[in-house]
């Protein structure tokens, strides 16, 4: 199994090289590409220095496997090169998420649409597999009727220049600003550019519609705040969820704690509740503080957190990979 990281020294692509490792992907050789200003760098892999090399040298290695994080002009250019000569692409970008003839994939729900004919399969948005991973498993039972989710998002969903830029300002130091204002003590409600026509970010509309190409129900009703915070690791949401019948905490809960992929963490006695600051490096969601919405019928409120880089990306775009591997999908 040869597999290709594209975006390789970036902080999602690091990521995924330590969880290929960690999970024990079947790696025969493993081809590390960036821009071309890292060709010929070296990265370690399993205690093995590799070559970084070009995206065409890259697409002529036919790789089993591409996984990229890269952004999304880059993906729209290079993936269909690497589709054309047999390689499944699995892109973390935004670039073919909603694109009707390319699957959106979170592997605990949907894997199995999947097809050795799907050569570009799209990884979500870090904030939509956290919640996705949360409200399916209640759709199913309940029916899920609207959603308003408000989002407190680690600075590491911009990049390294952005936790640069916080840890910077903490120290006092004069540093570049990603953020059009500092990040430290402070919350921007801006996560990635605005759309000019609704006034929501991309980040707020990605959150209203991959949900329910994912979860395959068009007709769910979905509102969106994204808010970035000064937090180094973990994605945080405030969930405020109206389904179609009513539901009884107690099976809430175990329906939640018997999901694959899911942390339940609720006891208000015990102060146990999901953080941000002790979801990172794990790959679960956690969630808790389940409670009713007393304002109105058949509603409930929940805290739902995941480290953005691993089950938000890097984690979710592997999981595919062994789903594709184990049921024979490539090659």
């Amino acid at each position: 199994m040869r597999i290709a990281v594209v975006g390789a020294t970036g902080m999602v692509g690091r990521v995924m090289l330590q969880v290929l490792e960690e999970r024990n992907f079947p790696i025969t050789e493993i081809i590390p590409v960036a821009s071309e200003r890292s060709v010929g760098k070296t990265i370690e892999y399993r205690g093995k220095e590799y070559k970084i090399v070009s995206m065409q040298d890259a697409v002529e290695t036919r790789a089993d496997i591409a996984i990229f994080s890269a952004g999304g002009e880059t993906s729209k250019q290079w993936a269909p090169k690497f589709a054309e000569v047999g390689t499944t692409v699995i892109d973390n970008s935004s670039a073919w998420r909603m694109d009707p003839d390319k699957p959106l994939i979170v592997p605990e729900i949907n894997a199995d649409i999947l097809t050795k004919e799907d050569k570009i399969i799209a990884n979500p948005n870090c904030s939509t597999i956290q919640l996705v991973m949360v409200l399916n498993p209640l759709h199913i039972k309940y029916g899920v009727k609207r959603v308003v989710v408000s989002t407190y998002q680690s600075v590491t969903g911009t990049g390294k220049d952005a936790v640069e830029q916080l840890n910077g300002e903490i120290e006092g130091r004069d540093v570049a600003k990603v953020y059009p204002y500092q990040i430290f003590k402070n919350a921007l409600p801006h996560c990635d550019v605005f759309d000019e026509e609704t006034g929501y970010t991309k980040e707020e509309l990605k959150l209203t519609k991959e949900p329910r190409k994912i979860m395959r129900v068009e007709e769910m009703n979905i509102t969106a705040t994204a808010v970035r915070v000064p937090v180094q690791g973990g994605h945080s949401e405030s969930v405020n969820i109206e389904f179609e019948n009513d539901f009884n905490l107690a099976d809430v809960r175990k329906l939640l704690s018997e999901q694959d992929g899911v942390t339940l963490q609720d006891n208000p006695d015990t102060n146990t509740y999901p953080m941000a600051f002790y979801s990172e490096g794990k790959d679960d969601v956690f969630v808790g503080r389940i409670r009713r919405d007393l304002s109105q019928p058949n509603t409930l409120n929940c805290w739902i957190v995941a480290d953005n880089l691993r089950k938000g990306a890097a984690t979710n775009a592997v999981q595919i990979a062994e789903y594709l591997v184990k049921n024979n999908l490539v090659g």
